[in-house]
Order: C-alpha cells, then sequence, then structure tokens
C-alpha cells in the first residue's frame, strides 16, 4: 500500500511515452533536486526551532515566544535577517578556497541526505555498497572545514578548524566500526536490503543483542562529535576561538555551516534510525497478528521520521547534560575508550552471527 517504488514507476514509464529518454530522466533528476532541497530546508527550520524550545526547557527558560505563536515565526525571521546580510570577504585571505569551504559542506551534507531510505521504494541513492558511498560522501565536510580555516589566513579559524579536524577524522573510525558492526549482522551493505531485513527479521537493534546496544550507545556518542555538538563542541568554543573555523565568515557563507551543522544532526539520526531501528520498517511483535497489521497501516516515513527525532533528542539530551571537554579528553575518549571497545565489540558480534543467535521477533 505504501511502496512508493510502484508509484515512481508508473511515473517514469508514463514519461517515457511522452518524452525523450533523456528528457524524462533530466526532468526526474530536477524534480529529485527539487525534493531535497525542499526537505533539506524544511527539517532544518523544525530543528533549528526544536533546538531552541529544548535548550530553554534544560536550563529553566521559555525559549523563543515573541515572533509569531510560540515563537514559530522566529527561525523564518533569522533566515531573512541572515540572507540580507552582506559578505564579507577578509583582505589578506584566499578568496577560492575561503569562498569554496562552505560549499563543500553542504555538499557533503546534501549527498549524505540523499542516501537515507525515506520509504519501501523511497530512496534517491540505494545500490550494493550504500554504506561505504554514505561513509565516504559525509567525510568530504572534513575538507570543507579545514579549507575554512586555511583560506581565512586567520589564527583562530585555523586553530578551530586543526581540531575540528582532528576530532572529526578521529569519531569516524567509532561511526564506521558500528556500521561495520550491523554489516556483519545484516551481511550486506544494500541500505534498502538492511531496512527490508528488519522488516522481515526485526529490528537490529533487538535482534543483534547486546552488541547492538553497545553498538548504539557508542553512535550516539561519536554522532554527536561527529556534528561537532556539545560536549564536542570545542572546536568552534567561544571563549577562546571566537566562533572557531567559521569566525571569518559572514551572511550565507556562514548559514551554509549554520544550516550543514544541523541537518548533520537530522542525518545523524537518519542513519541510527535506519541501521539499528528498522528505518521505515514498522514494529512487529511474533504472535500479535492484529497489531502488526495496525502497525502495517502507519506509512513508512512516519515511522522513518519518527524514529528519526526520537534519536535527535536523546542526541540534543546528550549535548545539554554533558559540559564541553577539552580536546585532550575528546580525543582520548575515542582513541582509549570508543575504538577498542568497537573493535571488541565487532568481534563480539562476529560471535552472534556465527553461532547463530540472533532474536527474530516476527
Amino acid at each position: 500500500m505504501f511502496d512508493l517504488q510502484n508509484w515512481t514507476t508508473a511515473l517514469h514509464e508514463w514519461m517515457l511515452g511522452i518524452l525523450p529518454e533523456w528528457a524524462a530522466i533530466l526532468i526526474e533528476s530536477v524534480l529529485v533536486a527539487l525534493i531535497i532541497i525542499t526537505l533539506y530546508a524544511v527539517f532544518a527550520i523544525v530543528l533549528i526551532y526544536l533546538e531552541r524550545k529544548i535548550c530553554a526547557f534544560f536550563q529553566c527558560r521559555l525559549g523563543p515566544n515573541r515572533v509569531g505563536k510560540w515563537g514559530l515565526l522566529q527561525v523564518f525571521s533569522d533566515v531573512f535577517k541572515m540572507l540580507q546580510k552582506e559578505i564579507i570577504r577578509m583582505r589578506k585571505s584566499d578568496r577560492f578556497l575561503h569562498d569554496l569551504a562552505p560549499y563543500l559542506v553542504v555538499t557533503a551534507s546534501m549527498l549524505t541526505f540523499a542516501c537515507l531510505p525515506w520509504n519501501k521504494g523511497g530512496h534517491i541513492i540505494d545500490f550494493n555498497i550504500g554504506i561505504f558511498f554514505m561513509l565516504a560522501v559525509s567525510s568530504i565536510g572534513v575538507v570543507g572545514i579545514l579549507l575554512a580555516g586555511l583560506g581565512s589566513n586567520s589564527k583562530y579559524p585555523m586553530i578551530g578548524a586543526m581540531r575540528a579536524g582532528a576530532q572529526l577524522i578521529s569519531y569516524e573510525i567509532s561511526i564506521g566500526l558500528t556500521m561495520l558492526t550491523m554489516v556483519a549482522l545484516t551481511g550486506t551493505m544494500q541500505i534498502s536490503e538492511i531496512v527490508q531485513q528488519q522488516y522481515d527479521n526485526g529490528w537490529n537493534i533487538i535482534r543483534g543483542h547486546i552488541p547492538a546496544l553497545i553498538a548504539f550507545i557508542v553512535y550516539l556518542i561519536a554522532g554527536n562529535a561527529e556534528c561537532n555538538r556539545g560536549p564536542f563542541d570545542l572546536p568552534e568554543g567561544e571563549s577562546e576561538l571566537t566562533a572557531g573555523y567559521h569566525t571569518e565568515y559572514s551572511g550565507m557563507h556562514f548559514g551554509y555551516y549554520y544550516l550543514a551543522e544541523y541537518l548533520n544532526l537530522f542525518i545523524a539520526a537518519g542513519i541510527a534510525s535506519t541501521i539499528f531501528l528498522g528505518g521505515w520498517a514498522p514494529l512487529h511483535i511474533a504472535g500479535l497478528d492484529g497489531f502488526n497489521g495496525v502497525m502495517d497501516l502507519i506509512p513508512g516515513f512516519v515511522w522513518f521520521v519518527g524514529k528519526t527525532f526520537f534519536v535527535v533528542l536523546l542526541l540534543m539530551w546528550e549535548r545539554w547534560t554533558f559540559p564541553r571537554l577539552r580536546i585532550d579528553h575528546i580525543l582520548s575518549l575515542e582513541w582509549k575508550y570508543l575504538m577498542p571497545i568497537s573493535l571488541f565489540n565487532l568481534l563480539l558480534m562476529a560471535l552472534v552471527v556465527v553461532l547463530g543467535l540472533g532474536i527474530n521477533i516476527n
């Protein structure tokens, strides 16, 4: 009922009937791009508002409450203000590298965003090495951050970029190992197949036993570090680096970093919901056919977005609970604790798979 592949196939065949193949593919590509950009902007606005309200709740404040009902128009007001701001370029900066950096960050974010499986048949990028591709394109953002510090020709952005680069490259190891743990459980790197298996056999976090739960916890920690969010936001530490690697940016060049940060939060949560919580797959419990039937009536994209925002809330809870860490503590946490735990956990998951200890809850 909610398989979008039938709809997309019918649309493609209809367009082929009235247009040449190259024209049909071109129009479809433009439509897909418009959908990605629209979703990208909408979720960024929602996440910025949600972050402000949750932050206010943790700090016993009200948050935005003046522009619009419950402050709902505050984010739109900020966007319009940012669009009107002048882009100021530093006299001694490398103009080409400085201007290129924010576009690399946004491009990496959008490519990773396009890998998320929104519904059955509702994926944009999907092939047999999907997990590998997702890790590869998400790493392009590190290049944008390093170029921001290098191109600015200023000491504070350069220090912030070096810290951010060291942090992101380090925590990508734990992110990759947790994904590899789930790949070992499912036996595939294709994202749509990973979700389909969870629809047939139960969510990975349940059928993967303790190794899956450990991988999920490690992912929550490393995910915030990958997004440069507290308590891992030292590369943007205001007290010592003014604003970190984007100190010299203004106008929409700064806005691109701001936008990418919140979408990276959604992407990190979306990846977690995909590989651990079933993605668009509904909750099924063995023996409860009536319950399972009701769960199947809920569209897949509702399941995916709901699970993703659940993980977003966990990541925000983590950010507004723990204090900012020192850079040596940040790197020690990864190299001395998270990476060894992830390696041992991968071995543990391999034993679960080899011995056939997985749980089937359907």
